[in-house]
């Protein structure tokens, strides 16, 4: 039905009244419900908080179970906590358990190697994992409901079983050297581990850390006696979560479990009553770092257990003074200072053995003495300026309404349970934890930070470009420098000494005669002078375990010392740069790593055993060719050559009869340090202008590692000083 003019128009005008009354009711409303003070807005209680508590079983063998039942999802997750880590390794052997942790899973059991367990495991989308830590090493499992028979095999086996086989213990050992020579890249490991040290004393448990020769002297029977001394099950507290029916699983486990004997009597307390805490003296220690723009300040002494009766009062002091974004230091140094970007502290607490208390500033190399000094002020203000009730009330608040987010789920119920067990703490003890923190006071907090903060005991560690401090740190006192040196790998002194020796000093006859061969054959001594720099494309395939993985790089080398290059990868382009100066690799991500030293000199070496650079300097006076016997090569009777070019030492096997190199031997570093490079030189052919092997395959310690295919050289190309330039990090980088 059609409408009226009239009607409408009244409709219209009903609506609009209705509206405008509409919107003046909600205005009024808000405008009285602002004349209200935020303040003045109560704010519940806190409901009480019982999350659901596993049920603790103790076999007959001493083994503790926990089940906790949770019926959300059909999935089962376990793990089996073993007591014995690395706080109890040998001195000489200062990373055993990592290894152990490592190898007890890839080196499989005795009837199923890892690779077979990897491929059993992957098609249920299950998990059986192992690792190793300062008081434990754990095993756990992680599956669908339906496959928990099957993969709970795998865990037993495992558990009592494993093989440690050698191979994997290999490749875990070359794996912790590879850590081992990067420790050093990055200022935040360097000063946290430095720290650590310095609050527990270097040779402390907790503390130490894994060198070369102490991998290196970790052997299979070494695991295996590791897993014979400590894998009993009167040493394991073993819990399981998930979607299972309580008495099917308390039944499983005993068959699985009641059987297996006893062992030695598991002693709680034995590492700790053997370990020996010896903090650093107060004073000041620095690590200088040239090739960072910002510094690490750790202000540490020993902090104490969470037993102590004083733990509850740390708690809400550490959150107040150096918590957060509401904490007094945050507050002081960063917002209104504004000279850190990260800041923070407290009195550490451990559960079985002493925390560190530690005050951080992580700030620009320029404000580094200011920060340190901004740190000094506020500690020694608690004196004048105690916690206040509003600072210890919104502490309180903090602590509390994060409580639940620690038990938010059945599996950190369970964990939880687990670590009381481990350590000897009552089953309920986090249970009294709310009522506890409520019941500190100003003077409980006041006191604490009166009894454990003492800025005159804390030894003060500074990490930073000390070229770029705004005063030199000895402005505040006298100044200790800390090695951060790594230790050479078990011979490698001796192999770089003998590496030394062998570079020859003088040329013998037959040397100069094989080099003039090889300068001939690449295109006469005219055309190589006149090269000072080249460009080349190149087709670089990587050998893996998982497979080849070839990428495309273009590189810039001016010689003698400068290097540019760029890898096309899946995750975008890496820029890596090397000269006297600077050594760093510029990736996708925006970050900017340094490389260390030793890659550094590596690399430089590198360009001068470039066939290009020796053979273009075959007349210099520190270049020199020592004829050193024959070799085959293939079919060929290869004529030996020892070249020193420039201090870089490498081997030539010639062909007599062409002049050309078929094959290259050297020192140099691998992945996980130093190795052995051999690399072949294939098809020679002509580019530009030059006759030079475009295909090379490179071997390390007598394993292909990869091949090198020439699509093109480029001489003496335009090359812009930029390239390299060391960027900075691009804003919002991230690891």
């Amino acid at each position: 039905m059609k409408m009226t003019p009239t009607i409408t128009a009244k409709r219209r005008f009903f609506w609009s009244i209705l509206v405008v009354t509409t919107m003046t009711f909600i205005l009024v409303a808000r405008a009285k419900s602002q004349e209200t003070n935020w303040q003045q807005i109560p704010v519940p209680t806190l409901p009480a908080f019982h999350p659901p508590q596993p049920k603790r079983i103790q076999l007959s063998n001493g083994m503790v179970i926990f089940l906790q039942e949770d019926h959300e999802l059909p999935l089962i997750s376990g793990t089996a906590r073993i007591r014995g880590g690395s706080s109890s390794e040998p001195a000489a052997k200062v990373g055993l358990v990592g290894i152990f942790g490592e190898v007890w899973r890839t080196g499989g059991t005795k009837t199923q190697t890892g690779d077979q367990l990897d491929d059993f495991l992957e098609v249920r989308a299950a998990k059986v994992e192992t690792g190793g830590g300062p008081d434990s090493t754990t095993i756990s499992l992680s599956c669908l409901k339906g496959d928990f028979d099957d993969v709970f095999k795998v865990f037993a086996d495992l558990l009592q079983n494993p093989e440690f086989r050698a191979d994997k213990l290999d490749l875990a050992q070359k794996q912790a050297n590879d850590s081992i020579s990067r420790r050093n890249d990055e200022i935040g490991a360097i000063a946290a581990r430095e720290s650590a040290k310095l609050a527990y004393g270097a040779d402390n448990p907790y503390a130490r850390e894994a060198e070369y020769s102490t991998i290196a002297a970790i052997t299979r029977q070494d695991l295996l006696d590791w897993h014979k001394t400590y894998v009993h099950p009167n040493h394991i507290i073993l819990g399981i979560s998930g979607d299972f029916d309580p008495a099917a699983m308390e039944a499983k486990l005993r068959a699985a479990f009641q059987s297996w004997p006893k062992g030695p009597t598991a002693k709680k307390d034995e590492p700790q009553a053997k370990i020996q805490f010896h903090p650093g003296k107060p004073g000041y220690y620095l690590i200088p770092k040239d090739d960072v723009n910002q510094s690490s300040i750790h202000m540490v002494t020993l902090g104490t257990t969470r037993n102590n009766p004083d733990y509850y009062a740390i708690s809400v002091f550490n959150e107040a003074f150096g918590g957060g974004f509401s904490s007094r230091l945050f507050n002081d140094i960063r917002t209104k200072r504004g000279l850190a970007y990260n800041v923070g502290g407290g009195i550490g607490t451990n559960f079985g053995h002493p925390g560190v208390l530690q005050f951080v500033a992580g700030t620009k190399s320029q404000s580094t003495i200011e920060s340190v000094q901004a740190l000094d002020e506020d500690i020694d203000n608690l004196a004048k300026n105690p916690i206040t009730d509003d600072e210890i009330k919104q502490a309180k608040d903090a602590i509390l309404n994060a409580f639940i987010f620690r038990l938010d789920s059945p599996d950190k119920v369970l964990a939880e349970r687990m670590t009381y067990e481990f350590y000897g703490y009552p089953l309920d003890w986090l249970d009294k934890y709310p009522a506890e923190i409520q019941q500190v006071t100003a003077v409980d907090v006041n006191r604490v930070a009166a009894k454990y903060v003492h800025r005159d005991q804390l030894a003060v560690l500074v990490v930073g470009n000390t070229k770029e401090f705004d005063k030199p740190l000895s402005s505040l006192g006298a100044v200790k420098q800390i090695d951060i040196t790594i230790p050479p790998p078990p011979g490698a002194e001796k192999a770089a000494q003998e590496e030394e020796s062998s570079k020859p000093t003088s040329s013998n006859d037959e040397g100069k005669a094989l080099a003039a061969k090889v300068v001939a054959a690449v295109g006469g001594e005219a055309k190589l002078a006149a090269i000072k720099s080249v460009k080349a494309k190149i087709t670089l395939t990587q050998k893996t375990p998982q497979g080849d993985f070839p990428m495309q790089m273009e590189s810039v080398i001016v010689f003698p010392d400068h290097l540019h290059a760029e890898m096309q990868t899946p995750d975008g382009i890496i820029r890596i740069v090397v000269t006297p100066d600077v050594a760093f690799v510029d990736l996708p991500n925006g970050q900017v790593q340094t490389w260390p030293e030793s890659r550094k000199t590596e690399t430089l070496e590198q360009i001068k055993r470039d066939p290009i650079f020796i053979a273009s300097h075959a007349k210099d006076p520190n270049v020199f060719f020592r004829a050193a016997g024959t070799e085959k090569v293939g079919e060929v009777e290869a004529r030996i050559v020892e070249v020193n070019a420039a201090g870089a030492a490498i081997r030539w096997f010639v062909d007599p009869q062409t002049g050309h190199i078929l094959k290259e031997t050297y020192r140099t570093i691998g992945q996980h340090g130093d190795v052995q490079g051999e690399t072949d030189l294939d098809n020679w052919k002509p580019l530009s202008g030059l006759t030079l092997p475009t295909l090379r395959h490179n071997k390390q310690d007598g394993q292909d590692s990869s091949t090198a295919e020439y699509t093109s050289l480029e001489f003496n190309p335009a090359v812009d000083p930029k390239l390299f330039d060391k960027p900075a990090e691009k804003p919002g980088a991230q690891p």
